[in-house]
């Protein structure tokens, strides 16, 4: 994208990446709100209390696949989404893929839902993650993301969630001893523009930013793909038993009630069902 920028501007702008901060992304978040920060790629999970809509793309079992995903997320519903992030403080740019997320654990493998009952599951900061993990019998612990790996090796936590890439990433491989495909949420991450310094920029600029982050997409996306099957094939070489038994069906029972209450606004399950709605008929009859 930063490559892009620079050609299309004649080298006016370029991007300087800072590989995240000592706080956490709401401390991010707040800095592209005062415009301290010009851009950055969030996890969508730090808007899900305060833009309703950004709720939906982190539903579990909603998208069929990966696929599925990038088709609703590169249509109406994901500009839709987007769009509505202004109220935020920023400006909505593009998706970006963060992986498949399943289960972890240390002690046993999780092939069923009735085999979380009791356990301390890792949560991250989301009011959606922390019902779906109580909705899956076990109690949701806020941990930061950089204190897993001790929490899991301590036995302070019993499980975690997070994709492939996040899971070797982090070197969670190392202290835990099953990787279960529960496959239960593909909740992107969010690339967004600080609306303060969005409002100062010329309109042919803003289209130059936007086209950029747009085209970025399909490039992040074939490494993302590339480096989460490296990943695995990592895990797999420190002998971690990776569970393809899954019965999902137990889990997607207990965690698909969960939509309404998790997005009562009446606008946003027709948006809900729209998605729904888009993976029958990619499956035709």
């Amino acid at each position: 994208m930063g490559k892009l920028l620079q050609q299309r501007s004649s080298g006016r702008y370029g991007i300087t990446v800072d590989h995240g901060d000592k706080d956490s992304e709401n401390f991010t978040l707040a800095q592209l709100r005062t415009g301290t920060l010009d851009m950055a790629r969030l996890n969508l999970a730090v808007f899900n209390s305060i833009v309703p809509a950004t709720i939906v793309p982190a539903l579990p079992y909603l998208f069929r696949s990966m696929e599925h995903l990038r088709r609703v997320l590169d249509g109406p519903v994901g500009d839709e989404i987007l769009a509505s992030m202004e109220s935020a403080g920023v400006i909505g740019l593009c998706f970006y893929d963060m992986g498949v997320r399943s289960l972890y654990s240390t002690k046993a493998p999780i092939r069923k839902v009735g085999d979380l009952q009791g356990l301390s599951v890792r949560v991250q900061p989301s009011d959606i993650f922390t019902e779906m993990i109580k909705a899956m019998g076990a109690k949701p612990v806020a941990v930061p993301f950089d204190r897993m790996a001790p929490a899991l090796k301590a036995g302070v936590i019993d499980a975690a969630e997070s994709s492939w890439a996040a899971y070797v990433g982090a070197g969670h491989h190392r202290v835990t001893r099953y990787y279960s495909l529960t496959e239960h949420s593909r909740m992107p991450g969010v690339l967004v523009f600080s609306r303060a310094v969005w409002s100062e920029l010329p309109a042919a600029d803003r289209q130059a930013i936007r086209a950029a982050a747009r085209e970025s997409v399909t490039f992040m996306r074939g490494r993302l793909d590339g480096y989460e099957a490296s990943a695995r094939l990592k895990a797999e070489s420190a002998a971690i038993e990776v569970i393809d038994a899954v019965d999902r069906k137990s889990f997607a029972d207990v965690l698909t009630p969960l939509y309404p209450k998790l997005v009562p606004d009446a606008a946003l399950q027709r948006m809900i069902k729209r998605v729904q709605d888009s993976a029958d008929l990619a499956r035709g009859p």
